[in-house]
């Protein structure tokens, strides 16, 4: 069923109120690559430190191949934001880590460019995300993690259905040092209250 839903010809494309979501083509390492060098202090703090070549069209032609070979296996759905009044790139989110059988689960991850942060896009995608995981995918929980001081994440997370689940200890290695991360998630059909902290 999973290689139905995610290996049919057409990849999928998924669209908000002002976005459109898709798997990256060779044809967007410009803007990626400008985006993201322009908005490198904005996201390096919150990012595993960049390799020598992250930028470069070769390191990119390796993600989009990578990205067509996760939606395909059903392993990852690795998408760039696009503003659809101008096609401008304005960040990513990614479903991956997927799990089958009793899990249904998948792990979310996202970053916005800094001349588009805090501008509601990334809820809206994260929101358009949640919702074709639980019905297109059907996976039934969505977990997300950040830095506890990632005040503008956390805020997403939780204006966006997801509820504080705890801590990991050294969960990633993030700008060159292993880093607690606070863990979130949302689950199909939450009945669970209000579990944010402050």
């Amino acid at each position: 069923m999973l290689g139905a839903l995610l290996g049919r010809k057409r990849p999928p494309k998924i669209e908000t109120e002002r976005m459109s979501l898709r798997l990256p083509d060779h044809s967007d390492w410009h803007q990626w690559a400008e985006l993201r060098e322009a908005s490198a202090a904005h996201l390096t703090p919150w990012e595993p430190v960049w390799a020598v070549d992250h930028l470069t069209r070769r390191a990119f032609t390796n993600r989009v191949y990578w990205a067509q070979r996760a939606q395909t296996q059903g392993s990852a759905l690795p998408m760039l934001l696009f503003r659809r009044r101008d096609q401008v790139l304005l960040g990513a989110i990614t479903l991956d880590n997927i799990r089958r059988g009793p899990a249904q689960a998948g792990t979310m991850g996202y970053w916005i460019g800094a001349p588009h942060a805090r501008q509601g896009y990334m809820r809206e995608a994260v929101l358009a995300m949640v919702h074709h995981a639980f019905t297109a995918l059907d996976l039934s929980r969505i977990e997300s993690a950040c830095l506890p001081e990632n005040l503008a994440s956390r805020g997403v997370l939780e204006k966006s259905g997801f509820k504080y689940e705890g801590v990991a200890q050294s969960y990633l290695q993030i700008a060159g040092r292993w880093r607690n991360h606070v863990l979130y998630a949302n689950l199909r059909g939450d009945r669970r209250g209000r579990t944010d902290v402050g």
